[in-house]
């Protein structure tokens, strides 16, 4: 059946150059199928959506597939996602329909997810953008959640490809207005959902009630309140409409810097303590101003330390942490391991593995994110203290760490519904800026730019001149981050070993799934998700394959070693054998792969079978992404 076929060019390898010559079109092919089998894939629209483009007889490829297998089938493109709809998916439609997601498919790729697009013409690799004098043979597309896809335009009409490549690049690429995005026209189509019992659906977090609720959940209505200074976005955007502050705290004291330098709510623990957030006051250069800042500053400052507030420790998140810059460094360097276009590209990139992954830094930092997380939990759950967040808008690094404290620390978070709801209340109502970070609306002068790394670029500035109230301010802020309970803030011995000793003891324990949960944060546990990333190796996709998979594969690599030491053994005590080589599969060396212990299954003519030090790497607990790349000589095996 032509659901599935072979084609050549691209991939790894050149392919040899087809000796045999088809007079008949793929398509005319296609069509008979259809009228035999009276089939035809349906394509499934949101409300509000609506189908721009589409082209039949594309061919995807299978990307672990150097032969360049690949399904047909239609390309479409609507005001919401690429889609393909391959031949072959009506049979797969009632499998596993438990697993699937129901606004996109596998074969989806929402709008705003396309990072860059690229074109082959003539086997040579180009991106694609504006308009198209000439149109490729086949398109190559890099999403931003780091999937590649390959699409051969070889079969289709001439008109549909100008059509499907014209649009595609259109609606992925060129500025929009802010009302023509997807999501007011779904708005407008889908039905309200008349539903209100938090406790069975998603809490949006837009009315007071809803804060209300989340306050009489977590036990936080005895110390704070819920406030609507800001309904209908009268004092600040940047706000949501209601929002959660101290009890003592007067609501005329929001309006006076439009927000900035409230200690605002976010979660409060079993114990009474609870998770603040501050964003910084804008900078200023008047004395004048500055005074009212610092008085204002040292009011602020008494509210939350006095009585039945819990003392409070400050994490600097704009000064002491990551910043935006290095994130946006270690993701670029990140995606590049993935975003790769064919499997000899993927083993050339594999022998350095390690070293590339370490370089990247990412999984540095998701470590320090995580370790940052835990250090908040264990003041909150251990020390009985209120942590308050600080960053310049309090809407980026407040929303990741607020986020990961409460996934620890309350299992409502860790349901469906209580993780669609924190995301709701932390990320959307917390004013993390999509937009900006995005680049949703593709008209930022650094679109290039912000499109390979898909983060803003924040430019530092320069400190402004210093007067004697800046000095003074500067000097209640230190007070406020930390002078006055050094001690509790200070990356001293004391406070490491607190950490240490919390975070040991709960791993020495039983897991209570409905309690406290902790990560580890040893080197080796912060690893790739292999399932996700590792797409060129069909083992490692089994779906809930999981470490089962991997101990296959380890037990089939024990195997295989036990046969060829047998049959070392075996010529080494036969006085007949000849002086040759030891039968063995193994090659003259290998090397420890990113696919450990997947890469056993791979060809031997090019690619490794066995792993540098298996049987190393299986006895210790050295962190390999500190490791050099190495070699390991098996001729003497």
């Amino acid at each position: 059946m032509l659901g599935k076929g072979v084609v050549g060019g691209g991939g790894g390898t050149k392919a040899p150059k087809p000796s045999f010559v088809s007079y008949v079109r793929p398509e005319e092919i296609h069509t008979n199928e259809k009228e035999v089998t009276e089939k035809e894939v349906t394509l499934h629209l949101l409300p509000g959506e609506q189908l721009l483009c589409e082209a039949s007889t594309v061919l995807k490829y299978v990307q672990e597939d150097s032969c360049q297998h690949g399904v047909y089938g239609r390309l479409v493109c609507t005001d919401f996602k690429i889609a393909f709809l391959g031949d072959d998916e009506s049979a797969l439609d009632n499998d596993e329909t438990q697993f699937k997601n129901k606004v996109i498919g596998e074969n989806d790729i929402t709008l705003h997810c396309v990072d860059q697009i690229y074109g082959v013409f003539d086997e040579k690799k180009k991106p694609l953008f504006g308009q198209l004098k000439k149109y490729p043979e086949k398109l190559i597309i890099h999403c931003k959640d780091l999937r590649v896809f390959h699409f051969c335009l070889r079969y289709t009409k001439e008109e549909e490809v100008k059509r499907i490549v014209s649009g595609i690049i259109h609606h992925t690429q060129a500025p929009k207005l802010l009302k023509r995005l997807f999501l007011f026209s779904y708005a407008t189509a889908a039905q309200n959902n008349t539903a209100t019992d938090p406790k069975n659906h998603t809490v949006m977090f837009d009315t007071l009630k809803d804060w209300c609720w989340e306050l009489e959940r977590t036990k936080g209505n005895m110390k704070y309140k819920a406030v609507c200074v800001n309904e209908d976005y009268k004092v600040c955007e940047r706000l949501p409409a209601y929002f959660v502050v101290p009890t003592p705290l007067a609501e005329e004291d929001v309006q006076c810097f439009q927000g900035r330098g409230i200690p605002i709510w976010c979660w409060s623990c079993h114990n009474g303590s609870a998770l603040l957030k501050m964003s910084a006051l804008p900078k200023e250069q008047d004395d004048g101003i500055l005074q009212i800042q610092k008085s204002f500053l040292d009011g602020i400052y008494k509210t939350i330390h006095r009585p039945p507030y819990e003392i409070v420790k400050t994490e600097d998140l704009s000064g002491n942490f990551l910043s935006l810059q290095e994130i946006q460094t270690a993701y670029s360097k990140f995606k590049q391991l993935f975003l790769i276009d064919n499997s000899t590209e993927f083993w050339d990139t594999d022998i350095k593995w390690f070293s590339l992954l370490e370089s990247s830094s990412w999984l540095d930092i998701i470590r320090r994110c995580l370790k940052k997380a835990i250090e908040i939990t264990e003041c909150m759950e251990a020390q009985n203290m209120n942590v308050l967040l600080l960053e310049e808008n309090a809407s980026d690094l407040c929303c990741l760490i607020s986020s990961l404290v409460q996934v620890m620390m309350d299992p409502h978070c860790r349901t469906r519904i209580g993780f669609q709801s924190l995301v709701q209340k932390e990320w959307v109502m917390g004013g993390h800026c999509f937009l900006d970070r995005c680049n949703h609306l593709r008209q930022s002068d650094k679109e290039e730019h912000q499109r390979q790394l898909s983060l803003p670029l924040t430019q530092s500035k320069s400190s402004p001149k210093r007067g004697f109230f800046r000095e003074e301010t500067d000097h209640l802020i230190k007070n406020l981050l930390g002078k006055r309970i050094s001690k509790l803030i200070n990356s001293s011995d004391e406070l490491q070993d607190n950490f240490r000793e919390f975070y040991d003891s709960w791993h020495s324990k039983p897991t209570d799934y409905h309690g406290l949960l902790l990560p580890h944060i040893e080197g080796p546990e912060i690893r790739v998700w292999a399932q996700r990333y590792l797409r060129w190796i069909p083992e490692a996709q089994i779906l809930g394959g999981g470490t089962v998979a991997t101990m296959s594969k380890l037990l089939e690599m024990m195997e295989e070693v036990q046969s060829l030491q047998e049959k070392i053994e075996e010529r080494h005590h036969s006085q007949e054998a000849p002086q040759a080589e030891p039968p063995c599969l193994l090659r003259n060396s290998a090397r420890l792969s990113s696919l450990f212990p997947f890469a056993l299954l791979q060809r031997h003519s090019s690619k490794p079978v066995l792993p540098t030090s298996g049987w190393k790497a299986l006895g210790d607990e050295e962190d390999l992404a500190k490791r050099e790349d190495e070699f390991v000589d098996l001729g003497d095996v």
